[in-house]
């Protein structure tokens, strides 16, 4: 491990201990210039399909009956924005983003724990170079009067002044140092790309959240037409039964009808609190703090054109990809770490300095004293302590290569679902809208039979509920398909690498 570690004490140093000064620097620079010792690092290689799914992705999605424009298109190799929450066309939306990325405290904790790893970096890079100290020691002493004085005066008593700097420095022979300030930069390169998943993850959670009040508030507002529809037709019923033209049984049923549809209401306004909670949260706010943005469907813009790499750069966009890299960089770099030190290790320190029964005779003739040593240690019996923390290094490096391969295999599942997922969305919402129609059709007809006297009323209330469920259904799929493209975006990376500013790590 290659430590700079120099004490320095040079007062006023005399010539000769110069030149010693001189040697010692030029021994340390040359003993740098050797080897590391350790693999040198080298990014795996993966043999990348060229294809996201097993089936060839289609150029555009299904686009609904009556609003053929809502189909989307897959364009290849387009770049992702890095505000791709833009293209939901929502101002109260990329608002409430910038003020969660200013506000959340994961953001704020990541961007702490990166500074944590640079300073690290910053840290190791002092070994390089030698440590100096300097002292000043002012003592009181007696002798025993079996013993010679050593002072000049050969008084028992007398006062010792000594001022000295001190250089050491452990030669960084074997490259263990090095090996050490690589691993760590990788770390700190790691906690960088940790930070931008932070900021994908966050804008995506946000993203999604007000994606989800919105369906929520879709329902909402549908089963509160629903309610509002069932008690006209609880009105009439009540109305014909006054006249005598429906019995008893029917009023119950429309009002047991209704009373359902009532009791649907409550728990999609609970769903929808909780996600207002949520938004606070994702915005670094307390659930009593205001919160003025509100989503609505019809208020979010489906984007049309969907940005879509290559298979063979997700490796390079996908955040989590990037740090697990990172990660096995720095494992490989440990190794080195571990098998330097079971090598020699070569230490060199100069002592300079005046000692003086007086401060005012400090560094005067006669008072200067230096040393210069130098040390050689090598291991030779340790228990195999060594031995297996190296191999417990490999061991490491092994295990950091095979989260490399799940991370990497995890992205591209990611982009094979949001790809299937967006394609089953655009026929879903097609059959949902077809769905509403046919049941509001259905409904109509039905009320003016059961107007005429030709159905029951258990018919009626049966085609009420196939278009409750209708409208909902119509909404949820909705909702899905601006959800599924936030998860396309984020599955792709999220256009981080387009930022205008980029942290950078210490080389």
């Amino acid at each position: 491990m290659k430590s700079l570690r120099v004490s320095s004490a040079s007062l006023r140093p005399q010539r000769p201990a110069g030149s010693h000064v001189k040697w010692l620097m030029l021994a340390g620079l040359g003993m740098l210039a050797g080897c590391a010792v350790g693999p040198d690092y080298v990014r795996p290689a993966a043999s990348l399909p060229v294809t996201y799914t097993a089936e060839p992705t289609g150029a555009a999605t299904a686009a609904s009956d009556t609003q053929p424009g809502e189909a989307q298109h897959f364009v290849l190799e387009r770049d992702i924005p890095a505000q791709w929450w833009e293209l939901f066309h929502s101002q109260p939306l990329s608002d409430l983003v910038t003020a969660s990325l200013k506000q959340n405290p994961d953001v704020d904790a990541a961007q702490a724990a990166l500074r944590v790893a640079l300073e690290n970096v910053y840290a190791q890079q002092g070994f390089f170079y030698p440590t100096v100290d300097a002292s000043l020691t002012p003592t009181r002493q007696k002798i025993a009067d079996t013993l010679a004085s050593p002072a000049a005066s050969g008084a028992a008593y007398y006062n010792l002044h000594t001022a000295q700097v001190s250089v050491s420095y452990t030669a960084d022979v074997f490259g263990g140092n090095r090996r050490q300030v690589e691993s760590l930069r990788a770390q700190a390169a790691s906690q960088r790309f940790q930070l931008e998943a932070t900021y994908l993850t966050l804008t995506s959670n946000v993203v999604s959240a007000a994606i989800q009040e919105a369906g929520l508030r879709g329902q909402i507002e549908a089963t509160r037409e629903i309610v509002a529809d069932q008690t006209q037709l609880m009105v009439m019923f009540q109305r014909q039964f006054d006249l005598g033209q429906v019995a008893a049984a029917d009023v119950a049923t429309q009002e047991a009808a209704l009373a359902a549809a009532e009791a649907t209401l409550p728990p999609l306004e609970k769903q929808l609190a909780i996600q207002r909670n949520l938004l606070h949260a994702l915005a670094g706010r307390f659930p009593s703090d205001s919160l003025t943005e509100k989503f609505e469907i019809g208020s979010l813009q489906l984007p049309t054109e969907l940005p879509l790499s290559l298979p063979s750069t997700l490796v390079e966009h996908r955040p989590d990809v990037r740090a697990a890299e990172e990660q096995l960089h720095a494992a490989s770099a440990a190794i080195g770490v571990a098998v330097a030190n079971r090598l020699p290790n070569i230490t060199l320190g100069l002592s300079v300095g005046s000692a003086a029964t007086t401060l005012a005779d400090l560094f005067t003739s006669g008072t200067g004293f230096w040393q210069l040593a130098g040390g050689l240690a090598q291991p030779i019996f340790d228990g195999g302590t060594l031995k297996h923390r190296e191999g417990a290094a490999r061991a490491a490096y092994d295990q950091a290569a095979a989260q490399y391969r799940s991370t990497v295999l995890n992205a591209f599942q990611n982009v094979a679902d949001s790809l299937q997922a967006i394609q089953s969305d655009a026929l879903a919402l097609r059959a949902a809208a077809k769905a509403e129609r046919a049941a509001a059709r259905s409904l109509a007809i039905a009320r003016r039979q059961r107007q005429a006297g030709d159905i029951s009323t258990l018919l009626l209330l049966g085609s009420e509920q196939t278009y409750q469920q209708a409208r909902l259904n119509l909404v949820q799929a909705q909702a899905n398909r601006l959800a599924d493209t936030v998860a396309l975006f984020q599955s792709l990376g999220g256009g981080w690498w387009n930022k205008d500013t980029a942290v950078s790590v210490a080389k």
